[in-house]
């Protein structure tokens, strides 16, 4: 007769061994000699922090608005250009949706220029959308500002 093979009940079954080695798992990037070498700042680090922060503030900032301008307010039908010009005319209101804006964009930016890095595989395609990207932000951040600053109520 031929001797068991099956385990023991306590022994554990290997499935790697100097026969069958574990496979290699390769990086989702590989180092080239155009791959800049590592840096001293903590840049991803400090995204990282920012998502956070920014997020408790965002949360912050937001329900406020919407409690005070919908709920304390009246609500949606009140809201109209003399309500808006009404605001604006408080610079507490401008600074409250001046910070809501850059931090929402800033925020909404970062995290998306983590999916591009996570995502896109080519560096030239990373390229162009993390510069589209940027291009698009710093359009809305100015366009925004520019728009909370040189409001005017008069306008005919």
């Amino acid at each position: 007769m031929s001797a068991d093979t099956t385990p023991a009940v306590n022994e554990t079954v290997s499935l790697y061994d100097v026969d069958n080695p574990a496979p290699v798992i390769e990086p989702p990037r590989k180092r080239t000699k155009k791959t800049p070498k590592a840096t001293r700042t903590n840049f991803e680090m400090y995204g990282w922090l920012f998502m956070r922060l920014s997020g408790i503030l965002l949360v912050v900032l937001v329900l406020g608005h919407l409690l005070i301008q919908l709920v304390l307010d009246g609500g949606v039908t009140k809201v109209g250009f003399a309500f808006v010009a009404g605001r604006w005319a408080s610079p507490f209101w401008q600074a409250w949706d001046l910070i809501m804006l850059w931090l929402a964009m800033l925020h909404g930016a970062n995290g998306l220029r983590t999916v591009i890095n996570d995502y896109a595989e080519r560096p030239t395609t990373r390229f162009w959308l993390k510069n589209l990207l940027y291009a698009a932000t710093v359009f809305t951040v100015l366009l925004g500002t520019l728009v909370i600053f040189t409001f005017d109520p008069n306008i005919r």
